[in-house]
């Protein structure tokens, strides 16, 4: 599978891509409403941005917990389930004089179950998609997650402006309904791709057999710790650079955009072998140069071409399910989201605590110089596709 033409002629593809595209716009635009919410009835911009992004750091208790349940439950009713109650928890944090702490409540419920979201999302794309075509169908998810966001962001703007804080919120809780729809009469019945019952146990048994094969364990810890921390470098923008931060967040979309359209479409099988450590190694190198304060163009350059890396994320992806049975799909890729999320949120913290006692620039610099020797200490298991195919057979047979 070569084209997106190919993607979109695949059977439930479609459906299931909308129903992602949807869900994100009703995420972007109701964070931005609550965000907003919270500091209009606070004034403090640290519960503002936790209102936005906290939840994503509570992913990890979701990924001890709840994953098992990724490939133990019926994928179309399971998301179907999600997305309702994404929509009645975002109309509830509508209700007038809901408590700031019942808010934060509400949020944690949301950040535990959106880990399950993911790999049962994720697990169903490889089940739809032939072993060949997820890299590509995964690029297309990205575009498609960066766009969304974007529109998201600036639609959210405009009805907090037209309507209010609590208009915007009640249009997310709207966009989940549609997604529930979609996925409820677009996705046919499938059943679970494992048997058993999901529990607490069965979470950690999974998350064991995942970590306990030496070559995933390199992938995981590559789709995680070099992007966590080029995300702490992308959180100082506002510090290093107050009056040209959106520039550099657009240049930065601009470069990930660009990077998953030529990896996910036009790199053969081949290359993109090659490409594991060279793409990780790229994502961080460019920021090495913001120690030296270059002039603008500079900098918008070098975001740019960084943000071309993330597209590591693809290949990896696509070894982690070339080393992963079928039956734990959703699961190994519901893990390797809230990881990855999880150690955005820790990047920000490491990122944020290195520029308070230096300066945003040596602390931008820091942090791509640590990615770059974390990704040097993996590359040779990153590299070694013996060992992983020997596992591959173990795990298989």
């Amino acid at each position: 599978m070569r084209t997106y033409r190919e993607l979109f002629r695949t059977p439930e593809f479609t459906p299931l891509f909308l129903a992602s595209a949807g869900q994100v716009a009703g995420h972007t635009v109701s964070g931005l409403a609550l965000g907003t919410l919270v500091y209009s009835a606070t004034g403090s911009p640290l519960l503002s941005a936790l209102a936005m992004f906290g939840p994503a750091l509570v992913q990890v208790i979701g990924a001890a917990t709840l994953l098992s349940a990724a490939d133990r439950l019926p994928p179309r009713a399971a998301l179907t389930g999600l997305m309702l109650v994404f929509a009645l928890a975002t109309a509830a944090q509508a209700v007038p004089g809901l408590p700031v702490w019942a808010v934060f409540a509400v949020l944690l419920g949301q950040g535990l179950i959106t880990s399950l979201g993911g790999g049962v999302r994720y697990g169903l794309l490889n089940e739809i998609l032939t072993r060949d075509g997820y890299l590509l169908g995964r690029s297309m998810f990205n575009m498609s997650d960066g766009f969304m966001q974007i529109c998201g962001f600036a639609t959210g703007g405009v009805l907090i402006a037209v309507l209010s804080p609590r208009g915007a919120l009640l249009t997310g809780a709207a966009l989940y309904l549609a997604a529930a729809a979609v996925t409820r009469f677009g996705l046919s019945r499938r059943a679970p791709r494992a048997a058993g019952r999901p529990s607490v146990a069965e979470t950690w048994r999974d998350n064991a057999r995942l970590w306990s094969a030496r070559p995933r364990r390199y992938v995981y810890l590559a789709l995680w710790v070099p992007n966590g921390l080029i995300v702490g470098c992308e959180s100082l923008f506002v510090p290093y650079a107050p009056g040209q931060a959106g520039l550099l967040f657009a240049c930065a979309a601009l470069g990930m955009l660009a990077g998953d359209v030529v990896t996910g479409r036009f790199v053969p099988p081949t290359w993109r072998v090659r490409l594991r450590v060279p793409l990780c190694l790229l994502l961080a190198t460019p920021y090495v140069i913001f120690v030296l304060h270059p002039p603008l163009p500079v900098v918008v350059a070098a975001v740019a071409l960084a943000s071309v890396g993330y597209s590591a994320s693809l290949v990896l992806q696509e070894r982690l399910m070339s080393l992963t049975p079928d039956e734990l799909s959703g699961h190994a890729l519901g893990l390797h989201s809230s990881g990855m999320l999880t150690m955005q949120g820790v990047g920000a913290a490491l990122a944020g605590t290195a520029a308070q006692l230096t300066s945003p620039a040596t602390a931008i610099a820091v942090m791509a110089a640590a990615s770059v020797a974390v990704t040097l200490t993996l590359a040779p298991g990153l590299r070694d596709d013996r060992e992983a195919a020997v596992d591959t057979q173990r795990i298989h047979g």
